[in-house]
């Protein structure tokens, strides 16, 4: 049998932690001992070369006894972690849609595989298992350019078509792909890195376009094999103030009764300021595993911030276990 890309204690933290540096200090690495979180995420920051890269996960691995998931955000484009000269660029993922056009379906779904094939084997290589990719937001003309061509198209069925061959292929070599940004991100016409967006769209236009990707990936077999990431975006079509990652109605209502979505759903990161409005990052983090999410995004890195989320407290429901449980199921190691 081959070897499953990650393992979890049952008991850990539904938090997903960030760290400072190139390497564990002795701080971080005495607080994920004790905190045991549910696995790691490492940016730009954390990444010089690859024996460095390697190194650190496996130190981070060894904090809390076991090859946990550690994620990375390798979409292609502007958002790689790992990049040239130690890794292999890819394209924007605007850009096989786009081939798509000049060169035919066949083509482009090709060279997707083959530049998905690469990045997927090198980050398994350095011992990632859990990639923040595809992105399947629907941009539409006037929308902020922070999605902008890591989309794939502005035609929904595009999207899912080219987002759930990412998946599958990400799958096929031991990475568990997130897809996101759940329900959709595309309308915003603020970064919510900085700001809270709404999207005024009304519901019959969100499941045309916004929602569409996400409800076809939803209903395919290995849907469970997906980790989802929310979208800190409020919607004016719910009777609901809050943005989704906090909104029990969305979580429960939206993404997974009216979209669908099975799998293993994280927040998108607590510190972005669209949550600014509802408290400090520890009561960030509490709301969004009261509405629903099955484990936050604490990627900051700063060791002081992060006790004091650990402190805010929250522990993973069974259900949120069994879903985790599910998306190992058919995701393998390449021969």
């Amino acid at each position: 049998m081959a070897p499953v890309p990650y393992s979890f204690d049952p008991k850990a933290k539904p938090i997903i932690y960030g760290v400072q540096g190139l390497t564990l200090s002795d701080d971080e690495r005495a607080f994920f001992k004790e905190a045991n979180p549910l696995g790691f995420i490492l940016f730009a920051r954390n990444i010089d070369n690859p024996d460095q890269v390697k190194a650190l996960i496996d130190d981070l691995k060894s904090t809390v006894g076991l090859n946990c998931p550690v994620l990375v955000d390798q979409e292609g484009g502007r958002v790689q972690r790992l990049s040239a000269p130690h890794w292999t660029p890819v394209p924007p993922m605007r850009h096989y849609a786009d081939l798509r056009h000049e060169q035919g379906m066949e083509a482009a779904l090709e060279a997707l595989d083959s530049d998905l094939t690469k990045m997927a084997q090198e980050i398994a290589a350095l011992g990632f298992n859990v990639n923040c990719t595809p992105v399947l937001d629907v941009p539409v003309p006037g929308a902020h350019d922070i999605i902008g061509d890591r989309a794939f198209a502005e035609d929904p069925d595009i999207v899912a078509h080219f987002g759930l061959r990412v998946c599958d292929t990400m799958l096929a070599n031991g990475v568990t792909p997130v897809i996101k940004h759940i329900p959709g991100h595309g309308r915003a016409e603020a970064d919510s890195h900085e700001d809270l967006p709404t999207v005024n769209a009304s519901l019959d236009d969100l499941d045309a376009l916004d929602f569409k990707p996400f409800t076809a990936l939803s209903e395919l077999p290995q849907s469970e094999n997906f980790w989802g990431m929310t979208a800190h975006i409020r919607y004016s079509a719910f009777a609901e103030e809050k943005p989704c990652s906090l909104s029990s109605h969305l979580v429960h209502e939206v993404i997974r009764a009216h979209i669908g979505f099975p799998g293993f759903l994280l927040s998108d990161d607590v510190f972005m300021e669209a949550l600014a409005p509802y408290g400090d990052v520890p009561e960030r983090g509490r709301l969004c595993l009261e509405a629903g999410c099955d484990a936050i995004l604490h990627c900051h890195g700063d060791v002081r911030a992060m006790e004091a989320a650990a402190n805010k407290g929250g522990q993973r429901t069974e259900e949120a276990r069994k879903r985790l449980q599910n998306a190992l199921k058919s995701c393998t190691l390449a021969a």
